[in-house]
């Protein structure tokens, strides 16, 4: 059995954007994430990026025709759906989706209270990944 290393998170969602440089902006001004690391290409794409929210992180690039890249889609290349998402853990989900509404994004699932404890909401960013956001800590549990 593998060990997992000892460090802040152990999984770290991968993301990719046609126009990262905006996606960064917006995660960062709408979800409140912190760009700790941001490597730019000379035409303006983004090699990659490193987003913390806590002691939470997801990494992210612009979109390259690369062995890796091939085996990704886009939401918008697979109508829309997504094979993943994210689950942002944060202390008042009405701020952010106050924030979410304000950036017009769309909402997926209603702003509510969980029957498993917690409140939370269902959006896309701006290229259609869904990102999932409540109080609900598993940690917690």
């Amino acid at each position: 059995m593998t060990i997992p290393k000892a460090t802040r998170a152990t999984i770290l969602p991968c993301l990719r954007y046609r126009d990262a440089p905006a996606a960064i902006t917006w995660l960062c001004n709408t979800l409140g994430f912190k760009a700790s690391l941001v490597v730019p290409n000379e035409d303006g794409t983004i090699a990659h990026a490193q987003l913390s929210y806590g002691n939470g992180m997801v990494m992210l690039s612009s979109i390259f025709d690369t062995d890796f890249g091939r085996l990704l889609k886009q939401p918008s290349e697979i109508g829309m759906g997504v094979t993943q998402s994210a689950y942002l853990v944060v202390n008042d989900a009405d701020e952010v989706h106050a924030r979410c509404v304000q950036a017009g994004a769309p909402i997926e699932m209603p702003l509510q209270d969980e029957d498993y404890g917690g409140r939370g909401f269902t959006c896309r960013d701006p290229e259609g990944h869904v990102w999932s956001i409540g109080t609900y800590d598993p940690w917690e549990q």
